[in-house]
């Protein structure tokens, strides 16, 4: 009986320097009694040549002989549009696909009929998904990245320094969300010397940041905003009001703040709005990890730019940071997806259960539908909010042209 063959796909996006599988996870997947194919290069950028995969028995090949032959295919983030168009029914692809914000990739998965794996979709709060948990494994790269980051744009020392030049007082560092990232960047920022304080609107950061040795900074507005999986729930407009409000006088007091609130599906909140911004001290430095085409945390951010403000504050992008650190961040995962594809392998094969928990998390379309429910719920809002649109622009266009004809007449 032939078995599953897995092909490890070269990231095409400049940006994006990671691979899916190191040679120590296609290591793991032989052993599991798999096929691995590696597109030639596909670890380079990451220092992973090619002599180490096939150290471990995997094989090789081109682009096109590994989408062609594999059972199974892998990628970092969305797989390629050519490599979508070339997938086949019995085929399956996996990685961080972001299906609720990509309703067009995932109706042409299903109208593949190709079923998709995506890492987003994990139950994190399940002990035994822990390890194919690659959302926090690249969380953590990002939080550690995002504060060496901003050492490279604050132009002085974290730590307390006492020197015959006279003294350096140490940097004050404010993290905003107590997540993974969060966390990490606490601890980092610690290790480097900083006084640090973090804030989060769940109550059971207070003593993770606390934990850490940091401050945790207490609102009077009290509000407290736990939601479903470990992540917080969208405030309300009255509460945000009340968060921005408090948290400008914290943040006018620190000399770097990193933003690391986000919701799944969502535009992330906006933390730090302009006039925060602009009552800040010159050379502060603002890191913004949940910058994206959504949005950010933080007013003016865009994501992969930096810019200085008027007032002399430095507002950075930060956009896949995992990608800058592409060694450590490929390792980890590496482990994450070769522990979820063992898991959902039986006899050699894909074994697509949806009474399993883990696989309910990750599997968005198998058989020709969608069967994520809140993936469903998202594509059909696209949907509807297409429909809108197109009524809406019939009706402007209607009526435009009778204006025009009332004029004419």
């Amino acid at each position: 009986m032939s078995s599953l063959r897995v092909a490890v796909l070269r990231e095409t996006v400049r940006s994006e320097r990671r691979v899916a599988l190191d040679p120590d996870g296609a290591r793991r997947l032989k052993a599991a009694g798999l096929e691995v194919l590696v597109e030639t290069g596909a670890g380079a950028s990451a220092w992973f040549p090619d002599a180490g995969y096939a150290a471990q028995g995997a094989r090789i090949v081109d682009r096109a002989t590994a989408v062609a032959e594999a059972g199974l295919v892998l990628s970092v983030g969305q797989p390629d549009a050519d490599v979508v168009d070339q997938l086949r029914p019995e085929q399956s692809c996996l990685g961080l696909l972001a299906p609720l914000t990509s309703p067009d990739l995932v109706r042409r998965l299903c109208r593949a009929k190709v079923t998709a794996i995506s890492l987003d979709g994990l139950p994190r709060t399940l002990t035994r998904a822990q390890g194919m948990d690659a959302l926090s494994s690249q969380a953590s790269v990002a939080g550690y990245k995002a504060v060496l980051i901003a050492g490279e744009h604050y132009d002085r020392f974290f730590p307390l320094l006492m020197t015959a030049a006279g003294t350096s007082k140490p940097a004050a560092v404010l993290v905003l969300g107590a997540g993974v990232a969060g966390l990490q960047a606490i601890g980092t920022a610690r290790r480097l010397g900083a006084v640090v304080s973090g804030y989060d609107v769940r109550p059971a950061a207070r003593e993770e940041v606390k934990s850490l040795g940091a401050k945790f900074i207490e609102l009077e507005a009290g509000i407290a905003a736990a939601g479903t999986g470990g992540y917080a729930r969208e405030l309300t407009a009255d509460e945000r009001e009340a968060q921005q409000r408090e948290l400008a006088e914290h943040i006018a007091r620190h000399d770097i703040v990193i933003t690391t609130a986000q919701v799944p599906g969502r535009v992330p909140p906006l933390l730090v709005p302009a006039d925060t911004v602009a009552r800040m001290r010159p050379g502060s430095v603002l890191v913004d990890l949940a910058a994206s085409a959504l949005g950010g945390n933080v007013a003016g951010s865009r994501p992969g730019e930096t810019l200085v403000t008027d007032n002399g504050v430095t507002v950075v992008g930060a956009a896949n940071l995992p990608a800058r650190m592409p060694t450590s961040a490929s390792q980890a995962l590496s482990r994450n997806i070769s522990a979820l594809v063992t898991h959902l392998v039986r006899d050699g094969e894909l074994a697509i259960d949806l009474a399993d928990e883990i696989q309910r998390g990750v599997v968005v379309t198998h058989g020709g539908e969608i069967v994520s429910t809140p993936v469903a719920a998202a594509v059909a809002a696209s949907e509807a909010a297409a429909v809108a649109a197109s009524e809406g622009a019939a009706v402007a266009a209607s009526e435009q042209s009778a204006t025009h004809a009332g004029e004419t007449a």
